[in-house]
């Protein structure tokens, strides 16, 4: 596992006056990883590597140009091309570099002319536009909660609402990467094919639109087609995390669901652009998920002592819902969900042990989410299918509006944050969408750009 070392030390703190907020998400002791576009150039300009801190985001290559890396931390920032895949290639050792570098550079009672030089390379978060961190060339869903699991067993009427395979390895299916936005573009409602109650099938604009609170890992260095990764050695392989909205047409989904989710599920993922690296996250580590009662032994491949002692991470989650209606008012968004990465039944390097252990290949920058986090709580249902009761007891809100499924206009926000006693708590940015209406059959043609 990460070591510890000066980077995490509580006692830190950043001339960034916005990094040293208690409620900040990104303190010097996060230091993630993004792609922007410097403000004043077009959205579709090329993005540039950046390091969020406080209130600002500091332009790598600038940095690097500037000569105030070198080493192994500038070696990071030169392997980035359109992404930051290049970096995550090399492993944990050059994007450690690079963090202990930006930590003395940003460091209140760091050296004062580096400051002054660094300090002109900074820009303000929200003057600049975040796009996805890195080219995502696959995307692997986990069904990882077994109260999510259990939730929509019972709502199909399941015989057995947790399959028998659910304790013996951590199920996934393979999502479409390509449809994977970054944070606060709109969310088409899907049209979509499902059977009403009556056993008719329509077509049309998706009704049971829901959203689905997830933690998503980024693939570091890969594996070779045909080379599993071990349990103890998977830590080595992930890079970092980030929110993840695997926004669900859940009627399309249950109708179409014979070997697995398809249109129900592809028509749009929205991610958090920032990358908290492992690194980051290593003050946070924690025992890795318990056994339910019911579960036999794990297979060897998927248990160890280090995986017991270290597998989870202590992140707290949260979703909010902001209606058209409360934004013309000016009323605050309503908390929809309260949950921990602790409801999950298996960890991120089960995960990634077990998508490796039939020799597939792993690429720097594949995603893997870890499915819906719901807890046994009713406050830790993680989607609108559990909140509801998929669709058939209504959620009040304090304005009197009433909801089963999301309506146009409806934005949902994802937050999270990372806590231990006596350390720096760090968070992992937004990550928001708002839901747009569905375009009308028959179709204008469009031109992609």
């Amino acid at each position: 596992m990460i070591a510890i070392n000066p980077t995490h030390d509580a006692a830190r703190r950043s001339w960034v006056t916005a990094a040293n907020d208690v409620e900040a998400d990104f303190p010097i002791q996060n230091l993630p990883l993004g792609m922007f576009v410097p403000a004043g150039l077009p959205a579709n300009a090329p993005a540039q590597p950046g390091v969020a801190i406080g209130d600002s985001v500091v332009d790598l290559r600038a940095l690097d140009i500037a000569g105030l890396l070198g080493g192994d931390a500038a070696t990071a920032v030169r392997a980035v091309g359109r992404g930051l895949n290049g970096m995550m290639a090399l492993g944990h050792a050059p994007a450690s570099a690079l963090r202990m570098r930006l930590s003395e550079l940003l460091r209140i009672d760091g050296d004062g002319a580096l400051r002054e030089r660094a300090a002109v390379l900074l820009q303000p978060i929200s003057t600049v536009t975040m796009t996805l961190p890195c080219e995502i060339g696959d995307y692997t869903d986990f069904l990882t909660s077994y109260h999510h699991t259990e939730r929509h067993g019972r709502f199909k009427q399941l015989v057995d609402p947790v399959p028998p395979v659910f304790h013996s390895l951590p199920v996934a299916y393979h999502g479409r990467a390509s449809s994977i936005r970054s944070t606060g573009m709109g969310v088409r409602r899907p049209n979509g094919q499902w059977r009403e109650s009556d056993d008719t099938v329509r077509f049309g604009p998706v009704e049971a639109m829901d959203f689905e609170l997830e933690l998503a890992a980024f693939v570091g260095k890969g594996s070779a087609l045909g080379h599993p990764v071990s349990l103890d050695e998977a830590s080595e392989h992930i890079f970092g995390f980030a929110l993840l909205n695997d926004w669900s047409a859940k009627s399309v989904q249950w109708w179409e669901q014979m070997l697995g989710p398809f249109l129900g599920k592809s028509f749009m993922s929205t991610l958090s652009p920032w990358v908290v690296t492992a690194e980051a996250l290593a003050p946070f580590a924690t025992a890795g998920p318990s056994r339910h009662p019911d579960a036999p032994p794990l297979l060897p491949y998927l248990d160890s002592v280090l995986d017991h002692r270290e597998g989870g991470l202590n992140i707290a989650l949260e979703a909010w819902l902001s209606t058209q209606s409360m934004r013309e008012v000016g009323a605050e968004p309503v908390r929809l969900t309260s949950t921990h990465l602790s409801n999950l039944s298996w960890s991120f390097a089960q995960m990634l042990t077990h998508h490796s252990s039939n020799g597939c290949n792993l690429n720097p920058g594949d995603l893997i989410g870890s499915g819906t986090i719901s807890g046994e709580r009713d406050e830790e249902r993680a989607c609108l299918t559990e909140i509801t009761s998929a669709g058939r007891t209504p959620m009040s809100l304090p304005n009197g509006e009433q909801r089963l499924w999301l309506h146009d206009g409806d934005e949902v926000t994802l937050k999270a944050r990372a806590s231990a006693p006596d350390r720096i708590s760090i968070g992992f940015g937004l990550c928001s969408g708002r839901i747009l209406p569905a375009f009308t059959y028959p179709l204008t043609p469009v031109v992609a750009t």
